[in-house]
């Protein structure tokens, strides 16, 4: 292999290996502000999308191994990796295609799973990572909360009693 092809190589590789997965898009007729923008969108969400070269692209896919692609990709090839939120990826890649129906989302892989284009937009469906850990937080503080009011319920109550007899031996003292 020539040493410009090991140099790709070893770069698609580096960026398998920083990515616990990649989507495999089609973008051909894209023009290149279109790929600019998608850059963009992705970059917000923790993505990138880079152009591949589809047979050195598929060495790396087997050196990292990660997965064997077998040929499973043709034509103008463009792949989508990030260190995050997967859904979130896929959520921009969903919104872009509607906008641009010149861009395909091909198949991907998560943790070396091999996902379809349906499974990729399921996970543009999920609610971002940072909702569910919210949604996490919450379902863990709710038990905590209802406690300390039920604990709390109590002594209220009494403190309620408490001042009513108070008020209750105030106004008796008025009335002698």
């Amino acid at each position: 292999m020539r040493a410009e092809k090991q140099l790709l190589t070893q770069e698609y590789a580096t960026r398998l290996n920083a990515s616990p997965f990649f989507i495999v898009v089609g973008y051909q007729g894209l023009k290149v502000a279109h790929l600019t923008e998608l850059r963009l969108r992705l970059a917000k969400a923790g993505g990138e999308v880079h152009v591949v070269k589809n047979t050195i692209f598929a060495i790396a896919a087997k050196e990292t191994g990660s997965v064997e692609l077998n040929g499973s990709i043709s034509g103008q090839t463009a792949v989508v990796t990030g260190a995050k939120d997967v859904s979130a990826a896929a959520k921009v890649l969903k919104n872009f295609a509607a906008e641009f129906d010149k861009l395909k989302i091909k198949f991907g892989y998560l943790n070396n799973a091999r996902l379809e284009e349906d499974g990729i937009l399921a996970l543009a469906e999920l609610p971002s990572l940072d909702v569910l850990r919210g949604k996490l937080l919450g379902l863990f503080n709710a038990p905590a909360t209802k406690l300390a009011v039920l604990l709390n319920t109590p002594a209220s109550m009494l403190a309620q009693v408490i001042k009513a007899k108070s008020e209750q031996g105030e106004q008796g003292e008025k009335a002698e």
